[in-house]
């Protein structure tokens, strides 16, 4: 093969993007910042505005920039949608069906009121009352590419934000389909084809369900069976990729399908499993995403109109960051969350670039003034990051959460991972042993309803390394952790056992499969919730039929340690030495 097909712009575009993700991920990852920070800057400088405009001059650095940025589209779109595969495994329907009211409430509200103001403000301003609609709601939409990785789906912020975001990628086709009808010489058919693109769209959404209701679970029994990741990573992208073109097939934003595969493989028990497999190429297609972002800047542009641009940004962030808070404080949110939600939410939208493109082709806008405002999103994607700290400082302001007394970090005690009705039960008992222990949550209003019930509980995420130093993790008696995550409860188990290999962690596990894995990643006990309700059910049914207490006792006890031994070998810890318990630490 001659050198020159070696080089191929898409071969030297691919191994730039690669050695990207390579640097950037690591690089960031050991400073504890975040890698949307580094893709994006990764964009500026290999990107069209960057290294680009140089390569004429030093040909070499054609084999370190992106030569057609063009060719990068699909696969930056193909990032959002596994993006939002990603988010419909962490979810359920029944999880879906809790939040409705905030996703058709608080979601419409949100998008209503930023996109009417926006657009009445830019109206006054002097811009024709269509093209100030279509900037208005375009600028009213948030990333979900960046904010949802951040904030997660399990807090309060995380639940405010996912649902404002689900509602506004629903309404993504409406907008552009209005936008389009707007137009100067559109006709009738524009909203005749909203129309048609509604009714067939809800068809093949219902179709979805039903096929993936039986489909899938003998799909991923099947891949199961034969034990290789490779099928299941196929069987995952062919579920993920079917579902976003029958949704594109008629109309509808790909994305929609890709949520609504991960909601029918959340149902399956497989969930676990794909989530795994997909993480690692997820976080690659994000990246692809946002150094096209970061491509879009032109640095020269920004600095020769610094003044406007500069005033456009911080002008949609604060108006935004106001109204979301604002709107989450109507709706009954403490004050914490409404303020870190309301920052989060402030930036535009990789949306907002598609709906200024619909706008622009449409004619509702001057071509000067779409770039204008995707230069704007651009620098407002890229520093969403800063946004999520700025928000968690402004929580922390607004809502002190609770301290430890001072010296507190020394006294050894027990960390209960988990303030819920498991955890509150672990520190009941705990104190009627007198034994020290404090609970940490990342959810705050259940830190306040376990505090106002008289259980030592404080708000943070167990994952952060700072939130368990100052608990005094290295002087831990033991961690029990009691969250009903499986995914979540493995990876905290498997960072716990490589900092600390000595340190007891008793964690809660769905059933015996989940306790397997627990073991394998480094617990000292994992107790299936399953098997400890037949124990006590198998008890209880002695001891009415008249056995008595002592011998059944004992033999639930041999049968505990029995089933724990058949655990721990399915877990392959037969060759693992013995763990220290929290008995023999005391």
């Amino acid at each position: 093969m001659a050198s020159g097909e070696l080089a191929s712009p898409a071969l030297s575009d691919a191994l730039v993007i690669l050695g990207a993700a390579g640097i950037v991920i690591p690089v960031f990852t050991r400073f504890r910042i975040t890698p949307v920070i580094g893709f994006i800057l990764i964009g500026i400088l290999v990107g069209p505005f960057g290294l680009g405009k140089l390569v004429f001059d030093y040909p070499l650095l054609e084999h370190i920039t992106i030569t057609d940025p063009e060719a990068l589209a699909p696969f930056a779109e193909f990032g959002i949608i596994l993006l939002l595969f990603a988010i419909g495994l962490e979810l359920s329907f029944g999880r879906l069906w809790q939040l409705r009211k905030l996703v058709f409430g608080l979601g419409a509200l949100e998008l209503l009121v930023i996109g009417t103001s926006l657009a009445i403000v830019l109206s006054m301003m002097g811009q024709y009352w269509t093209g100030a609609l279509a900037l208005g709601f375009a600028l009213a939409f948030s990333s979900t590419a960046i904010v949802l990785p951040i904030s997660g789906t399990k807090t309060p912020v995380g639940r405010a934000a996912l649902s404002m975001l689900l509602f506004e990628d629903i309404m993504i086709v409406p907008i552009v389909f209005v936008l389009g009808a707007m137009a100067p010489h559109a006709q009738a058919e524009g909203w005749e084809g909203l129309v048609d693109t509604l009714w067939q769209g809800g068809l093949v959404v219902i179709a979805l369900l039903v096929i993936g209701r039986f489909a899938l679970p003998r799909l991923f029994a099947q891949a199961a069976r034969t034990k290789s990741p490779e099928l299941f990573l196929a069987a995952s992208l062919l579920v993920v990729i079917g579902a976003s073109l029958a949704t594109a097939a008629v109309g509808l934003s790909p994305i929609v399908g890709a949520l609504i595969a991960g909601l029918l493989i959340a149902e399956t028990e497989y969930h676990g499993e794909i989530e795994g497999i997909m993480e690692p190429f997820k976080g690659l297609a994000l990246g692809v995403f946002l150094i096209t972002v970061g491509m879009s800047i032109d640095l020269m542009t920004i600095w020769q109109n610094l003044g406007p641009i500069l005033g456009a940004v911080v002008g949609v962030l604060i108006f935004k960051a106001l109204v979301t808070g604002v709107l989450l404080r109507l709706m009954g949110a403490r004050r914490s969350t409404a303020a870190e939600t309301g920052l989060l939410m402030a930036s535009p939208s990789e949306t907002t670039l598609i709906v200024l493109a619909a706008a622009s082709s449409a004619m509702l806008i001057q071509p000067g003034t779409a770039q204008f405002w995707q230069i704007v999103t651009a620098i407002g994607l890229t520093v969403t990051p800063v946004l999520a700290r700025l928000g968690r400082f402004a929580a922390r302001k607004v809502e002190p959460a609770p301290r430890l007394d001072e010296g507190d970090e020394e006294t050894p005690k027990v960390i209960i991972i988990g303030a819920g009705r498991v955890g509150r039960l672990v520190s009941e008992m705990l104190s009627r042993h007198d034994q020290p222990y404090v609970a940490i949550d990342s959810d705050s209003d259940m830190v306040e309803s376990a505090r106002r019930k008289g259980f030592y509980s404080i708000f943070g995420n167990a994952l952060r390394d700072d939130a368990l130093a100052r608990l005094g993790i290295e002087n831990a008696k033991a961690v029990v952790l009691t969250m009903d995550e499986p995914v979540l409860a493995q990876r905290l188990v498997s960072k716990l056992r490589k900092s600390y290999p000595d340190l007891p962690i008793i964690a809660r596990a769905r059933d015996a499969i989940h306790a397997a894995e627990l073991y394998r990643v480094g617990a000292s006990t994992a107790v299936p919730e399953t098997l400890e309700a037949s124990l006590q059910l198998s008890e209880a049914a002695l001891v009415d039929v008249g056995v008595a207490m002592g011998p059944v006792i004992a033999s639930i006890h041999e049968k505990r340690d029995e089933l724990r031994e058949q655990i721990q070998d399915a877990g392959k810890l037969a060759e693992r030495p013995k763990l220290r318990t929290s008995t023999e630490t005391a």
